[in-house]
């Protein structure tokens, strides 16, 4: 169920900021705004504070933005939605890959659609969580999406075995220090697990700061 209770009255000064994302939001929005043309309705997965989906959603206005996150990074993504709202913006639903399944706001649910988001957008997350919650996330979205829908993937990747860049190598080598279980994920991995769960990988595009935007449709 959706959060209502969320305080939205969070100081828009202390909005919490991810460069990153200040970084990468247009190059990321200049791919949705090609890739997502006749799609209705999108799932974020780990919204972070939300930054992506206040500049997503009224840039994308035939699509309704659905936000997702564990409950504790709920707050902050509901202060940027109030500081910028748009009529096609959700408020996040609770969604941990450890235990959840594909969240469903109470409107899609209310109209028994049986597979109601017809893409998946996640940026940033494949080397922060675990890989068995990377596997997590492409089994549910396998099964969420309906055939030609699409799981739109964002960050860095390793290729052929090796690191993209130097800058990269140490990026992981810091992810790994703090979290043994996180890291910069092989691609060829990431399309061989996809294609267990019917993700076909249609498009790379190649995005700044040595990242890559990987476009999966379901078959």
């Amino acid at each position: 169920m959706q959060n209502d209770h969320i305080n939205s009255q969070m100081d828009i000064d202390a909005l919490p900021c991810s460069q990153a994302c200040e970084n990468n939001k247009q190059p990321i929005l200049e791919v949705l705004q090609n890739e997502l043309q006749g799609f209705t309705h999108v799932l974020e997965i780990g919204s972070g504070t939300g930054q992506h989906s206040v500049y997503f959603a009224p840039r994308l206005p035939k699509i309704q933005w659905q936000t997702s996150d564990v409950t504790s990074n709920h707050r902050h993504i509901a202060a940027w939605h109030y500081a910028y709202p748009a009529p096609n913006l959700s408020l996040p639903l609770a969604f941990d890959l450890a235990y959840d399944s594909v969240p469903i706001n109470s409107h899609l649910a209310n109209n028994n659609i049986a597979k109601p988001y017809d893409a998946i957008f996640t940026a940033n997350t494949l080397h922060i969580i675990s890989w068995a919650l990377v596997e997590n996330l492409f089994a549910l979205a396998g099964d969420a999406l309906p055939v030609d829908g699409k799981l739109i993937v964002y960050g860095p990747f390793n290729e052929h075995g090796n690191y993209t860049s130097a800058g990269n190598q140490r990026f992981d080598a810091m992810l790994r220090q703090g979290n043994s279980d996180s890291g910069i994920r092989h691609k060829e991995d990431i399309i061989s697990l996809a294609i267990t769960h019917h993700l076909a990988l249609s498009k790379t595009y190649a995005m700044p700061a040595n990242n890559q935007l990987l476009v999966f449709q379901k078959y």
